[in-house]
């Protein structure tokens, strides 16, 4: 009897697929585990060769150290890494999650093992003093390296070091669990109605989702969740305030009830793991560790461009508020009192009576295939390239298309992968990630990218396609943006391509892309009603545009709220001890119009500073506003298709990755450092001049 042959794990070979494509439908569960152990070897054996190098440590030897690298060599830890906690992510299941529970204290501490490894440093370090004539991008390499080996722990003693992998070990542990447990949480909440009654208000495109949603559990009726394409036209449109309590109530008590789920316990842990982590590295908080390695560079100034921001637009979000609150009481009577589930409600009638324009009236000509259309239109008509989708490509989900994507001469530029609409496995928000980064290897080829943007777009139904309201097609815009940001990457070493760059620079090219979705000839180009073909009216387009501010100065706080409370819980100096919920109240007060309801909490379902790599830089998404802001006047002064403009773009932001200081790049770019004028003007926001 002949022996079957042993299957093979396809982590270990070489994939065969176009453009060596991850082969998503030939992995199975048992693939990870035996992939990461082996990476991990290899990985350590490389290290060996390394550190055991009897010659003078040099560059090259040190820090690339690629001379004998066979033909198609790839790194086998990083290769599994990317796809297992990409789709622990997008495509997770009990299997996934209890294997990330095991691998995540192996892998926290062979990363350990490497940045405490005392001969490796003392080779890098060699050559961080004495090294041969460098490139810029070689020097900011080396740079980056020894640093981020100091910042590890390197320069510690012995018992520092053991007490810094306890920490390290703990913290990524818990990372994980919040992540899981949000996941959990936001999963196993709906609101199942069965009466028709109840739908009243709701538009025709929430219902037939809803009642999709229904019977794909086999249930009658019409199912609602916490998704936000389920979630947010229930809280605009429904008249039903009793069911509008128990959704806004349902999301904002998420992992604070009393079951396995609760987050409150790792939040306040986190907190104290990232401050004991920065004090035994020599730093006073955790916000002082992170902020050296930030464009802000300082607590002092994350504060001076939120306290701004408080100063400017504050007096309009307040007049914003008590507009609404003056429109529901002419609605509902002069007793009537607003609370949070009543906001999203009266603030949609208002601004119905303000421009007479909703979401609703734009789904028709947001037809998602229409959206791709002009997304990919705007990247050709910046950029030159082309995208060409590729059934061959293998995806982890029916959801997931891939295309190819082609430079301005036709040669081939990345794949790009594209996940649009929720499901039970997936996280929610949305995010750009990869699964093959850009460098340069040995021999002088090109390494390609493989990017692709994870997303929580509305579903289509039986009767009608994915219809999207604008601020979809802004989240798709806005992930695309990273996405060029990581497709473009043209750099030799892949530490530093793409979006390898400091946190409050890394939003930049994501927030930029979304200047265009309100841009007249941008939506010329795609906005064509789903059913009739006519164009998006110019009369409606106008509208749009006058719209734009609505509500941006409070908008504009909740933001600036959310930076607050990061650098609250990340300039703690002593053991945190405080009640998560009492404390958020206080760190974000100064920015909130309206007080918070005393047992809702942001905290724990904060995943960017809690799971994300946020802590300490929510400011991020601010702070890159007032650069996106700014680089786009050149687009509107010059024409915002302006091919010249976004070459200029592309060379000197997009496809720079890391590779300089962020200022040094957007300097090339701009010609000069950015104000916070240009986002003032973009939101109608007058600054107060002081008389002298």
């Amino acid at each position: 009897m002949i022996e079957k042959e042993k299957r093979k794990n396809p982590f270990f070979e070489n994939y065969q697929t176009p453009h060596d494509v991850v082969p998503f439908d030939r992995i199975s569960m048992e693939d990870y585990e035996e992939a990461f152990m082996e990476g991990i070897r290899r990985a350590d054996e490389l290290i060996e060769k390394t550190i055991n190098n009897p010659e003078k440590p040099t560059f090259d030897n040190t820090l690339i150290n690629n001379d004998d690298e066979p033909e198609g060599y790839y790194d086998l830890l990083d290769r599994v890494s990317s796809v297992f906690f990409n789709l622990l992510s997008a495509e997770t299941n009990d299997e996934m999650d209890a294997l990330a529970q095991k691998m995540q204290p192996i892998l926290t501490k062979h990363a350990n093992d490497v940045r405490l490894n005392k001969r490796l440093f003392e080779r890098i370090k060699a050559v961080h003093l004495h090294h041969r004539r460098l490139t810029a991008e070689e020097k900011m390499l080396l740079d980056t390296s020894y640093d981020g080996f100091v910042r590890s722990g390197a320069l510690l003693d012995e018992e520092g070091k053991q007490r810094l992998r306890q920490l390290t070990e703990e913290a990524s542990m818990l990372s994980l669990q919040f992540s899981q447990n949000l996941l959990k949480e936001n999963k196993a909440f709906t609101l199942h109605i069965t009466d028709e009654a109840q739908l009243d208000g709701l538009p025709e495109t929430a219902r037939a989702a809803a009642a999709q949603a229904a019977q794909e559990q086999g249930k009658e009726g019409w199912l609602f969740t916490l998704d936000m394409p389920s979630y947010s036209p229930f809280m605009t449109y429904s008249t039903q305030r009793e069911l509008r309590r128990q959704m806004y109530m349902a999301r904002n008590t998420v992992c604070t009830h009393d079951n396995d789920e609760n987050n409150v316990k790792i939040c306040q842990r986190l907190v104290n793991l990232r401050r004991e982590i920065a004090q035994l590295l020599g730093y006073k908080t955790y916000a002082d560790y992170v902020l050296k390695h930030r464009m802000a560079s300082n607590v002092r100034n994350v504060y001076r461009l939120l306290d701004q921001l408080i100063e400017a637009y504050k007096p309009t979000a307040v007049k914003e508020l008590d507009e609404i609150e003056r429109m529901a009481k002419r609605m509902e009577g002069k007793d009537f009192k607003m609370e949070p589930w009543d906001q999203g409600f009266y603030s949609h009638k208002l601004q119905l009576k303000k421009f007479n324009i909703d979401s609703e009236m734009l789904r028709p000509y947001f037809e998602l295939s229409r959206v791709i259309d002009g997304v990919f239109g705007l990247a050709n008509r910046l950029y030159g390239i082309t995208f060409k989708e590729n059934k061959d490509i293998p995806v982890y989900h029916p959801d997931v298309r891939a295309y190819e994507v082609f430079d301005r001469d036709g040669s081939f530029l990345a794949v790009f992968y594209a996940d649009f609409h929720p499901r039970k496995g997936k996280q929610g928000g949305a995010w750009m990630t990869e699964y093959q980064g850009q460098w340069i290897d040995r021999k002088g080829k090109n390494v390609r990218p493989h990017v692709s943007v994870v997303m929580n777009l509305t579903k289509p139904t039986a009767e009608k396609p994915a219809l999207l309201t604008l601020g979809e097609v802004e989240t798709f815009l806005h992930e695309f943006g990273h996405s060029l940001h990581g497709m473009f990457a043209n750099t030799r070493f892949e530490s530093l391509s793409g979006t390898n760059v400091w946190w409050d620079f890394v939003e930049l090219p994501s927030q930029f892309m979304e200047n265009f979705a309100i841009e007249k000839e941008f939506l010329r180009t795609f906005a064509f009603h789903y059913e009739t073909g006519e164009p998006l009216p110019d009369e409606l387009i106008d509208r749009i545009v006058k719209s734009r501010n609505y509500m941006a100065a409070y908008g504009c706080l909740r933001q600036v709220s959310f930076g607050l409370l990061d650098m609250a819980y990340y300039t703690q100096k002593e053991p945190f001890d405080e009640d998560i919920v009492e404390f958020e109240k206080k760190a974000w007060q100064k920015a909130l119009v309206k007080p918070q309801l005393s047992n809702t909490c942001m905290t724990v379902q904060f995943s960017h500073i809690m799971a994300g790599g946020y802590a300490a830089g929510y400011y991020s998404y601010k702070w890159a506003e007032v650069l996106e802001a700014d680089a786009f006047s050149v687009f509107k002064r010059k024409g915002i298709f302006n091919q010249q403009t976004a070459q200029r773009f592309r060379d000197c932001i997009l496809s720079k990755g890391g590779t300089e200081h962020p200022m040094t790049l957007y300097k090339n770019f701009r010609g000069q450092e950015p104000t916070i004028d240009a986002l003032l003007k973009r939101n109608g926001i007058k600054r107060k001049t002081k008389k002298s």
